[in-house]
């Protein structure tokens, strides 16, 4: 089953994907357009991977001082970094390096702590899209996300279907890709996850418990570039969906 969390007439609304846009919970079908989207799940902790697809560690290698053998590199976000499908992301004129990261989203459905690998998976709830910006500018030359790169408000964007893990046979098995105004720019499987989803959870919940809603973001394959104002971004993964963004400058955000 597939689920979004939008907000029309005043009201938040549960929805489901119909042939014409989506239908809300009460029967009403709507267009895309009719509706602000946001985030398709209650989000809590918002967990990120950097440097989990050896593409991308290889593509970055000139900025690294990490390999496959060091531990998961982990981050966090807060709640204003969040953005539903069909927002709009700020790229701050000051930045001349900003770049997309198609990410697939594990959303925890049960409480867990200490879990080994094996038994991982059952904890796992549903998936969704990610799109993660990062502001290169702000890198630090040994590569550690920091709050500059990586927790800008509206730039980590979630949706547009939750996306229940039984309808998902294999999530290490999906292709994953990003358009730029329509021209595919990035590429990937999850089969090339460097850490793959039971081996994190494993990893998060020996030193930290995971609740229901808490997400997991994966990380990106190669092939970001940089994207400017006024593209539209579309990050896709076969069988999740495809989640929409637009860049825009200061001007809307009175900056």
């Amino acid at each position: 089953m597939k689920t979004a969390r939008v907000a029309y007439a005043g009201a938040l609304h549960d929805a489901q994907p119909h042939q014409r846009g989506l239908q809300l919970a009460d029967g009403r079908v709507l267009a895309e357009s009719d509706v602000v989207w946001l985030p398709p799940f209650e989000v809590g902790t918002v967990i990120a991977l950097g440097l989990n697809y050896a593409d991308h560690v290889k593509e970055l290698s000139k900025e690294l001082t990490v390999t496959a053998k060091d531990e998961p590199l982990v981050f966090f976000k807060g709640p204003g970094a969040l953005l539903g499908h069909r927002g709009m992301t700020r790229r701050p004129k000051d930045v001349s390096f900003m770049h997309y990261e198609c990410e697939l989203a594990v959303v925890i459905g049960a409480p867990v702590r200490n879990v080994k690998a094996a038994e991982a998976m059952a904890h796992v709830a549903g998936y969704t899209v990610c799109n993660d910006y990062a502001f290169r500018d702000y890198l630090e030359n040994w590569y550690r996300p920091n709050l500059r790169v990586k927790n800008r408000d509206g730039a980590t964007v979630l949706g547009p279907w939750f996306v229940d893990a039984a309808d998902v046979p294999d999530p290490h098995d999906l292709t994953l890709r990003t358009l730029v105004n329509g021209q595919v720019t990035q590429q990937g499987h999850t089969s090339n996850m460097v850490n793959d989803i039971p081996s994190l959870i494993e990893y998060l919940s020996s030193f930290m418990t995971l609740q229901p809603g808490d997400v997991i973001l994966t990380g990106t394959p190669d092939g970001v570039v940089n994207v400017n104002v006024g593209d539209e971004v579309i990050t896709e993964i076969d069988g999740l969906g495809r989640l929409v963004n637009t860049i825009v400058g200061d001007e809307p955000f009175g900056r």
